[in-house]
């Protein structure tokens, strides 16, 4: 028996069976190519953090047991990435019936098409390759998806040339039978109509589906996986029963555990741009866990509805501001150092408001709640860095009549020149040191600004200062 070359694929069914290829299903392809993940402990779904204990050993589970899945949770919490994720564990390209449009197996075609070309030309008939990129469809469900938007419908061109309605090949193809041999994913599945559910359940599970009173049989082979909020799935009833009885798996995601695991994706999920390389961006910790901090409030706060929930893209929205803020005083100031402050904060209200729903409509009390929410985390971050008792002799030289004035606007160096009128080995000084040591932020002007703002605003907040604000510049004093 004559061989390929080496490095050429099988172009027809004839040399597709010389190389002894044989084709698995679906869920016998990513069971066998999870498999050899886990004993290479490759990582399963790339970029998504604080699952580890959680979601992911659910999906491995179902996956080994070949069960479709629904993950259930609240906006933002990475459902449709672990969905579209999945596609890594489809092999690199698998065969098909050349020009079919459900990419069909090519010793086991289904098409009606297929099946009369394997009967005229037999195993000369041409085969292609199709990437895993192919393989994927997905779908957000609304309301006005139709049968024809996932089964199909009836082809009037068709019809017109000559066929019969009965003729399977009147039928122009759907996203599901189109993802014939691979994944399609459905998100926000409650939203679908009921007719169109159980138009999917048959789809599912009886391998046929009716299109306009004329019923075929479709054997597909889909993996199915989808995503719903909690309550829609399991309280309102939107869901009919045969549907949820068909998923395996039910998995549900969370939002991040730890503030560490927050700041993880804030920082991958961050936009950049390719100017950044122009200014040194530096961003004292401190800071990335006062922001990461406000979304933990937030996902706390009884003002703000939690059954809509408070998304990551909050946390990563806020960095981005504030981010940009000191970005554009840096430009204004001529500053090559990026270093945000407490004084930058306020940015957050525009890139918190529009991401979480208070209980009740109100936008003023919702701005109040933003800012209390920012003071809290700003008082929280400080308590763990600091006993308020260590800046006891810092606060003496408030108390002969010394005062520090900060904004958003004021250059850097402002902020070095008050410090150095500290005494050098005093403990006003030491404490200050220690303090701004402890906040990586000793080394440049800039990150020194930073710094001195969190420790006023700490002492602040602990009632040890007064706070004033005039004309967008904040004083402090005894």
């Amino acid at each position: 028996m004559a061989k390929l070359p080496k490095n050429r694929k099988p172009r027809t069914i004839e040399e597709l069976k010389k190389a002894h290829y044989t084709v698995r299903t679906v869920k016998a392809e990513m069971r066998q190519n999870l498999i050899v993940k886990i004993r290479k402990d490759e990582e399963l779904f790339p970029g998504i953090i604080g699952y580890e204990e959680t979601v992911i050993p659910q999906v491995e589970n179902a996956i080994l047991s070949g069960q479709d899945i629904i993950f259930l949770g609240e906006r933002g919490q990475a459902k449709t990435r672990i969905m579209r994720s999945l596609v890594n564990l489809l092999d690199e390209e698998i065969p098909a019936m050349a020009g079919c449009e459900i990419n069909d197996n090519p010793f086991q075609p289904i098409c009606k098409s297929c099946r009369e070309k394997l009967q005229a030309v037999g195993d000369r008939a041409e085969i292609t390759w199709v990437s895993r990129e192919y393989r994927y469809g997905e779908k957000l469900a609304t309301p006005d998806v139709t049968i024809a938007d996932l089964i199909g419908e009836v082809d009037p061109i068709k019809v017109a040339e000559g066929r019969y309605l009965s003729d399977e090949l009147t039928i122009h193809y759907g996203l599901i039978p189109r993802t014939h041999r691979g994944i399609f994913a459905i998100n926000e599945l409650p939203d679908l109509g009921e007719k169109i559910q159980v138009g999917l359940f048959n789809i599912m599970e009886e391998r046929d589906v009716q299109i306009r009173g004329y019923k075929i049989r479709l054997p597909l082979d889909v993996y199915i996986v989808a995503s719903a909020n909690p309550e829609d799935y399991t309280n309102r009833g939107r869901i009919i029963t045969p549907l949820k009885d068909r998923y395996g798996s039910e998995i549900r995601t969370h939002y991040p555990r730890s503030l560490e695991a927050e700041i993880k994706i804030m920082e991958q999920e961050r936009t950049r741009f390719d100017d950044d390389g122009l200014f040194q961006t530096i961003i004292p910790p401190y800071l990335k866990e006062l922001i990461a901090e406000i979304t933990a409030l937030a996902r706390k706060s009884p003002e703000i509805n939690q059954r809509s929930g408070v998304s990551v893209r909050v946390t990563i929205s806020n960095y981005e501001n504030i981010i940009s803020n000191a970005f554009r005083r840096a430009i204004r100031l001529g500053e090559r150092e990026v270093v945000p402050r407490v004084s930058d904060l306020p940015s957050l209200v525009a890139s918190t408001g529009g991401k979480i729903e208070l209980e009740t409509v109100d936008e003023e009390r919702g701005e109040n709640l933003i800012e209390k929410m920012i003071a809290k985390a700003t008082l929280n971050t400080f308590n763990r860095y600091f006993q308020v008792q260590q800046f006891d002799g810092f606060l003496v030289k408030f108390k002969g009549g010394w005062s520090v004035e900060v904004s958003e606007g004021m250059k850097s160096s402002v902020y070095e020149e008050k410090a150095h009128e500290i005494q050098p080995h005093s403990g006003e000084m030491n404490g200050l040191l220690e303090g701004l040591k402890k906040l990586q932020c000793d080394k440049t002007s800039a990150t020194l600004a930073s710094g001195l703002e969190f420790i006023l605003e700490g002492l602040y907040l602990h009632h040890r200062l007064h706070k004033e604000q005039v004309s967008g510049r904040i004083s402090y004093r005894a």
